[in-house]
């Protein structure tokens, strides 16, 4: 059973800032067993698409940045790119992007360095003979690095259901033609409900959504199953098959995540913000009010705990009222299946451990 460790939101005294929990968050969950002296020590974060601003602030990951260093390492900022339109699907693009939201050298005092090259195209195979792949296709700078700090902003997920490390470590850590393996997914169209508004067409980034009649039809040939259609469609027109698409990316998903980590066995820290628990992803180009008040920031060597963690202390908590949450405001109602009906939360959690990324079970630690 891994500890995980929890400072609790809410401050009184400079004492209980963010910084100093981080820190005592930090010391508490062993950084320093992960992190040695002279590491390049990749630090894996989500810098927010552009018109969204629920991602963990810069000057929260600087704070990590600096026990990083404390322990002599070299820590450098990364991401990869996107598939989808928006303000990283390239370097350059992403590059700018971060520094608009604070991740640029005189805020997070280290290099930002996007781990799979300027187009996405930059990835090394790494073995995982797991439940859909044999070998996965991990972002070059994060394999090469020597240690791996993780920090994830924990929210909902339209597919998966919730987003935290082991997301980020399975979608965040691929190259674009992984993200492209795990998102083989087919949405369709309820043409009863489509009002052909074009937000879907808008946000294609494949171009592969055209009006035929009164719905939009979708060119599969051509989709890449990034699901921006889907994340965008103000009548929930479009959807996916649950059973079949929704637990094959899930599984997909795990089996990536097992590839993120696979040589960095006893070098890995996880670090996740139970803060702004919004509906969506990151990756939307904006965000709406949390469905649940901040909770805080946790932290363990095991990121399948962690999420686990997280997920129990989500449901755990009080709705709030006037959120995408239509029911189940109260403590211990399931909470992510009333925001996202048809996904699983628990079965990334489920196929994590399946693949040996971490275990479900954890011992909460208040600090």
């Amino acid at each position: 059973m891994e500890d995980v460790y929890i400072a609790r939101a809410g401050a009184l005294s400079a004492d209980r800032s963010t910084e100093k929990k981080i820190q005592a968050l930090c010391t508490a969950a062993g950084l320093d067993m992960m992190v040695s002296e002279g590491d390049l020590t990749a630090v894996k974060v989500h810098f927010g698409e552009r018109g969204n601003d629920a991602f963990v602030p810069a000057l929260s990951v600087a704070a990590v940045i600096e026990e990083i260093k404390n322990l002599g390492a070299k820590p450098f900022l990364t991401d990869t790119n996107t598939l989808y339109i928006g303000g990283r699907r390239n370097s350059a693009d992403h590059l700018e992007t971060a520094a608009k939201h604070g991740f640029c050298y005189p805020v997070v005092s280290c290099p930002v360095i996007i781990a799979d090259g300027l187009k996405g195209q930059n990835y090394e195979e790494v073995e995982v003979y797991g439940k859909h792949f044999d070998s996965v296709k991990i972002a070059s700078d994060i394999v090469a690095a020597d240690s791996l700090v993780v920090v994830s902003h924990f929210k909902g997920h339209e597919v998966a259901g919730f987003g935290g490390a082991i997301k980020n470590l399975g979608m965040g850590c691929a190259a674009n033609a992984g993200k492209q393996e795990q998102h083989k997914t087919r949405p369709f169209v309820l043409a009863d409900k489509c009002i052909t508004c074009g937000a879907c067409m808008n946000a294609c980034g494949e171009f592969c959504i055209g009006l035929e009649g009164p719905s939009i039809v979708i060119d599969y040939d051509h989709c890449v199953g990034c699901l921006m259609c889907m994340n965008v469609c103000p009548e929930h027109a479009i959807d996916l098959d649950w059973q079949d698409d929704g637990t094959e990316f899930v599984e997909k998903m795990a089996d990536y995540a097992a590839g993120a980590v696979a040589n960095k066995t006893g070098k890995a820290f996880y670090i996740n913000f139970l803060t702004n628990i919004t509906p969506h992803c990151d990756c939307t180009a904006w965000n709406d009010i949390p469905f649940v008040k901040d909770i805080g920031i946790l932290a363990s060597r095991d990121p399948v705990a962690l999420d686990k963690a997280c997920y129990d202390l989500v449901n755990a908590a009080e709705g709030v009222q006037g959120s995408l949450l239509p029911d189940h405001h109260e403590p211990g109602e399931e909470k992510f299946t009333r925001v996202w009906p048809g996904t699983n939360p628990e079965l990334q959690l489920e196929a994590a451990e399946e693949m040996n990324v971490g275990r479900r079970e954890y011992n909460l630690v208040e600090i």
